[in-house]
């Protein structure tokens, strides 16, 4: 019966380390009026060259299949 209990205890702890940062994001998440990581820049809205990079590549190709 020694052998149930240790093998319940040792999953336990696992599961345990397994689903703390689900709780700690949980936790934060309900402490800051839904905003977990605070105030935070919306995506897209910074300029980068890979996205010019990238937003010229699209252009570039959608203007070689036009012209076809």
């Amino acid at each position: 019966m020694g052998g149930v209990t240790e093998l319940f205890l040792v999953m336990l702890i696992i599961a345990a380390a397994a689903f703390a940062p689900l709780g700690y994001f949980i936790y934060k998440y309900t402490q800051k009026n839904g905003k977990p990581f605070g105030e935070t820049e919306p995506h897209g809205d910074s300029q980068s060259f890979v996205n010019d990079l990238a937003e010229s590549a699209i252009h570039f190709v959608k203007s070689r299949i036009a012209k076809k």
